[in-house]
């Protein structure tokens, strides 16, 4: 099936993991083309700043605090995106936790949590999306990193949740062409300067 995204400027916009870095600049980005935009993440004090300097400039956002390895979080996103919005045209899976060291050092627990955050919470949130997005089409966007195609080292389990957020991105991908539904899916990576 075709897939015709709107201009951002007509766009309702999810983006979890927006209370700073890469989620917090797309979604001042978006909001200053014009689109409405919906603000997820943990930390409620950074996502208010965050939503009233956007309306400040004229923009159209809320917050919803969320934890994306909690499906039900994950849902109510949507359920607040669609309330305040009336619908979803992209979804943006951004939100991520940082853990340095060596594998054989660090504590089962925190990986646990960074692969909850950073793998399942991408797929909490593109199976969440997916049903809104399939409605009239629209795009879905997981934020990887050049990590998803490389390990490095004192960074292992974040390598590991990226490749496999990878594969997941792929292979959803193709099970939706092959369904015919006019769903955008991309994994958005930077590219390590090799030089």
């Amino acid at each position: 099936m075709q897939q015709t995204l709107k201009p951002i400027a007509e766009q309702v916009i999810v983006i979890t993991g927006a209370s700073s870095g890469i989620g917090l600049v797309t979604a001042q980005m978006a909001a200053e083309r014009g689109a409405q935009v919906v603000l997820a993440a943990r930390n409620e004090h950074d996502l208010a700043s965050a939503v009233a300097a956007i309306l400040a400039r004229g923009g159209r956002a809320i917050y919803h605090v969320a934890d994306v390895s909690e499906p039900a979080h994950v849902h109510a996103i949507a359920d607040a995106a669609v309330r305040e919005f009336g619908r979803i045209d992209t979804w943006v899976n951004n939100a991520a936790v940082a853990l340095y060291g060596r594998l054989t050092h660090l504590p089962l627990r925190d990986m646990r949590r960074q692969f909850d955050v950073n793998y399942w919470g991408s797929v909490h949130g593109s199976l969440t999306a997916v049903p809104f997005l399939a409605r009239d089409g629209g795009a879905l966007i997981n934020v990887a990193s050049a990590l998803a195609d490389r390990a490095i080292p004192l960074q292992g389990n974040y390598c590991a949740a990226k490749h496999a957020l990878k594969a997941f991105t792929d292979s959803l991908r193709m099970e939706l062409e092959e369904d015919g539904l006019p769903i955008s899916v991309t994994l958005a990576q930077n590219i390590l300067d090799e030089t």
